[in-house]
């Protein structure tokens, strides 16, 4: 047998401008790649994940001490949230896009009994979780929230605060008020929204449990720590009835962070391998994170994508979603129908837009650390050439005008 021994990897720049992962920051990259070699329980590593707790707890807004991040994506921290929902737990689900949809699954993997994962183990007919299916391009409302928790009183309810796969904004406050109202303990899927927009955790007491990702608000590497919090109310619950998962156990996972008993402590227990480089990373991410400030941040957000969404409408896209970091769109009825060739054109030379996941398909153009003029600038007139290409009538010195005069103002403003 040949030995197989490939050329070294070389993968271009890509302008990520898709839902996520977002575009990392340089500095994290430096940090990630001047870290000095070193174990996971070396005494700066350590030193780093106490100080990452205590930054993230100001960029989420709580006092609560189970506050971390999960070495992984931001399905580890999802993982790990819904690692409290155990066989037979009643639990409504929110859903309105494709990622909502696949919480709905994991939820029901993990609340199905015995013999429901034995009758289907990748997709299981939990008999005690209800899902509620929003239709595609339409936001959970709270309204639809209190009528079904009303309805089938659960232990448990779930809802994403932004959908990506409609680009939906969820009403976070009325889910928090139904689940408050009915003695529902409420997990939110904020993915999307932590460090995009401006929200507080603590504001919503409803929430028992959150959990988000490193590569989207957050700006840092796809594999380094998902941001989680849970409430005391959630990890009392936990101590009650256990779960069946070790890497994701909340307490003990907590305790490598120095968090013991549910209280800080000054250094954390072992309970697996963290990365000294993943460390340094996420560490960077949340100071750059704070010293932009959230508040900040999220009208940056706002501001950018509106100059993003009024540039499409002008080449005549009709935009659905309300997201600040990612704009859902219809295509002219010119190009109906061609929406996935589009995409795949603009792929094809290193600019990072995608479809949807689900019907109907509709384009995503993302905006995460795009926060310039000339990133927006960037984007709109490579879409507007994509587009043109396509047979689309597009005039794109004038939309460049538009986006000129949109910056202007704010310059102006200052």
């Amino acid at each position: 047998m040949n030995n197989m021994i490939f050329a070294p990897l070389e993968i271009p720049h890509t302008l990520a401008a898709g839902p996520g992962p977002g575009n990392t920051d340089p500095r994290v990259l430096e940090r990630f790649a001047s870290a000095g070699t070193a174990d996971h329980m070396q005494p700066d590593v350590l030193r780093g994940m106490i100080e990452c707790k205590l930054m993230l707890r100001e960029v989420m807004g709580t006092s609560n001490v189970h506050t971390f991040g999960v070495a992984g994506t931001g399905w580890s921290g999802l993982d790990m949230m819904f690692s409290a929902v155990m066989p037979g737990d009643k639990v409504v689900v929110f859903a309105n896009g494709t990622f909502s949809g696949i919480d709905g699954l994991t939820v029901r993997m993990k609340a199905a009994t015995a013999d429901e994962l034995r009758a289907n183990p990748l997709d299981p007919d939990a008999a005690s979780v209800t899902l509620i299916d929003v239709p595609h391009g339409q936001s959970v409302s709270g309204e639809i929230v209190e009528a079904a928790l009303s309805e089938h009183k659960p232990k448990w309810a779930v809802m994403a605060h932004w959908e990506t796969g409609s680009g939906r904004v969820n009403d976070i406050r009325g889910f928090s008020d139904a689940c408050e109202r009915h003695g529902v303990m409420g997990l939110v899927d904020a993915v999307s929204s932590l460090g995009v927009e401006d929200f507080r955790i603590d504001d919503f007491p409803g929430v028992a449990g959150w959990a988000s990702c490193p590569q989207k608000g957050i700006c840092c590497l796809p594999l380094t720590y998902a941001p989680v919090s849970f409430t005391d109310r959630y990890v009392e619950e936990l101590r009650k009835t256990g779960c069946r998962t070790f890497v994701h156990n909340p307490i003990l996972e907590a305790r490598h962070w120095g968090i013991v008993d549910g209280q800080d402590v000054d250094k954390g227990t072992y309970h697996r391998t963290h990365s000294p480089y993943a460390v340094s990373a996420f560490h960077e991410a949340l100071r750059i994170t704070l010293q932009h400030g959230v508040r900040q941040r999220a009208r940056d957000y706002a501001f950018h994508e509106t100059a993003l969404r009024e540039a499409v409408k002008a080449m005549g896209c009709k935009v659905t979603s309300n997201m600040t970091s990612l704009v859902v769109l219809n295509l002219p009825d010119s190009l109906a129908g061609r929406e996935m060739e589009l995409v795949q054109s603009c792929r094809s030379q290193g600019f990072g837009i995608w479809p949807t996941l689900s019907e109907p398909v509709q384009v995503r153009i993302g905006i995460l650390n795009l926060l310039t003029q000339e990133a927006i600038t960037e984007i709109v007139t490579r879409f507007a050439r994509a587009m043109q290409e396509m047979g689309a009538d597009v005039d794109i010195p004038a939309i460049q005008d538009q986006l000129t005069r949109h910056f202007d103002t704010a310059i102006a403003a200052e």
